[in-house]
């Protein structure tokens, strides 16, 4: 799909509505991530045999010891154009776009693959 076909604040929107269809129990980890919205991933960043579409940076959960004075916050971030280059369809985005937010959410949790796929976000 061409990603013109989104605009930022359109596929902006569709992370936040995202965000709200997590299910309840991800709510006490997913306030303390910051999510954030990337064009494109950074150089360095995607993996050399395919698209990076999202990117959770910070300790998972089940090895936190809580976060020391002065350390950044874990982040979340979601790439627009590439997510948008895996879809066929304006109208397959905010399903794409919801589970790469979870599959990112799942690796903040400390989930496993086996437990990202029975979820949907594989």
């Amino acid at each position: 799909m061409d990603p013109t076909a989104v605009p930022r604040e359109t596929f902006e929107a569709m992370v936040s509505d995202a965000l709200d269809a997590l299910p309840e129990w991800t709510a006490p980890i997913v306030r303390e991530i910051a999510v954030l919205v990337e064009d494109l991933p950074r150089d360095g960043e995607a993996p050399p045999n395919g698209l990076l579409l999202g990117l959770f940076r910070g300790v998972p959960r089940t090895a936190y010891g809580g976060h020391p004075p002065g350390m950044l916050p874990d982040t979340i971030t979601l790439y627009r154009i590439p997510i948008l280059l895996v879809c066929d369809h304006p109208d397959d985005v905010p399903a794409r776009v919801f589970k790469v937010l979870g599959h990112e959410v799942g690796h903040a949790m400390g989930l496993g693959e086996a437990r990202l796929r029975e979820l949907g976000w594989h």
